[in-house]
């Protein structure tokens, strides 16, 4: 018997697959929400202040190509990345704006893929720099990263100065960008925000009147954002917030942000557990009376944290309910009791709303003692991300 399925490359089956996979778990994406938060971080931007989205971490997995169009569209001027392959990937979905690339890069192959595919590096040593000179046949537009106080990439602030005059004297190095990283913009208590800034201020004045008017500086991430416009220089490179995310609770004043990812599945089996029964994986949890039990078809493999056993909850039909028993690898165990009409086919609403109640990224971060970025980052590429 011939099999009728359309092979993976062909469109139809692509389709096919994808309405496949949702019939498991997913991730929906509102378009008007992270249309709704860029407009929101515009607002508040000084005068002049350009944005750069930021979509490393496939956008922080929200699904760099879409994200990033639809930033494009909203006058977003430039898209940052980590790493050399993400921004090929833009590349060849067809995006031409410009993209930074934010890691170090050194290998001879590094270089060329970046004059190929017309990408920004951050230069960070003078020899990184000398490297990316003999090799480019033509101009190549770089940034500068200068350490103020972060303790990773670039040149400590007092030596700043020197390395951008050093790499402003080598051939077809065309500096566009000179920037840094704010180590505890997230922490509103911490003074050391406010020094990093004074150390970025002075050397940006210092190559100011060198006359590097052209270049254009930058220091803010989502929280630089957030504390004012004295942070905001040439450009700000914004991405938590772009996602509906907030660096800190104390934040929630400064900009009105609405989540863009919701992550659903749906369950796969109902049943009835008599009174001492051990549920899941090490029966580290056991019923203590009749319990309704439904099978969710989602798990640490799409990026549940397996620590969040017997911690979280979920919403079905609008209501919450316990997760109980450990989270396995493809499905997790919730405790319906209080929702006896539940279905097999019923969505469960893990992150997201669902009628007056929600779940957010951030209630779970606190029960791990993490931040939002991990959890966003975390959820794997088997979960289709569907936009609504």
């Amino acid at each position: 018997m011939q099999p009728t399925w359309p092979i993976m490359s062909d469109a139809k089956g692509k389709q096919k697959l994808e309405a496949l996979a949702q019939e498991r778990a997913w991730i929906a994406l509102d378009r008007s929400a992270l249309l709704h938060n860029i407009q929101q971080v515009q607002a508040k931007l000084a005068p002049g202040t350009k944005l750069i989205a930021v979509v490393k971490a496939d956008a922080y997995g929200h699904g760099a190509i879409a994200v990033a169009r639809l930033a494009l569209s909203q006058g977003v001027a430039a898209l940052a990345v980590a790493t050399i392959p993400e921004g090929i990937q833009l590349r060849q979905s067809g995006i031409t704006a410009p993209i930074l690339v934010l890691g170090a890069t050194y290998r001879p192959e590094e270089i060329t893929a970046i004059a190929q595919w017309r990408l920004q590096p951050t230069l960070c040593s003078p020899e990184q720099a000398l490297n990316f000179s003999r090799q480019m046949p033509r101009p190549l537009q770089v940034h500068l990263n200068i350490d103020t106080g972060m303790s990773r990439l670039g040149p400590i602030w007092q030596q700043g100065e020197a390395f951008v005059k050093f790499v402003q004297g080598l051939a077809n190095l065309e500096i566009v960008g000179v920037y840094s990283h704010l180590a505890t913009a997230d922490d509103p208590h911490s003074e050391f925000t406010a020094l990093q800034l004074a150390r970025f201020q002075e050397l940006a004045q210092k190559l100011k009147v060198c006359g590097m008017q052209h270049v254009s500086f930058h220091l803010a991430n989502s929280a630089g954002v957030m504390l004012g416009q004295v942070y905001h220089f040439d450009w700000v490179r914004v991405g938590l917030a772009l996602y509906g995310l907030y660096p800190h609770p104390s934040f929630y004043p400064a900009l009105h942000l609405r989540p863009v990812m919701a992550v659903k599945a749906k369950i796969k089996q109902v049943k009835l557990l008599p009174t001492a029964t051990g549920v899941s994986y090490g029966h580290t949890f056991v019923t203590d009376r009749p319990t309704l039990l439904a099978v969710v078809g989602i798990g640490y493999g799409d990026g549940v944290p397996r620590s969040l056993s017997n911690r979280m909850q979920v919403l079905v039909q609008g209501q919450r309910v316990p997760q109980i028993g450990n989270v396995t690898m493809d499905q997790l165990m919730i405790d319906v009791t209080q929702v006896p009409q539940v279905q097999v086919g019923d969505e469960v609403t893990l992150i997201g709303r669902d009628g007056d109640q929600g779940i957010r990224v951030e209630d779970w971060a606190h029960l791990l003692q993490t931040i939002s970025y991990e959890i966003v980052c975390g959820f794997r590429d088997r979960l289709p991300r569907c936009w609504i």
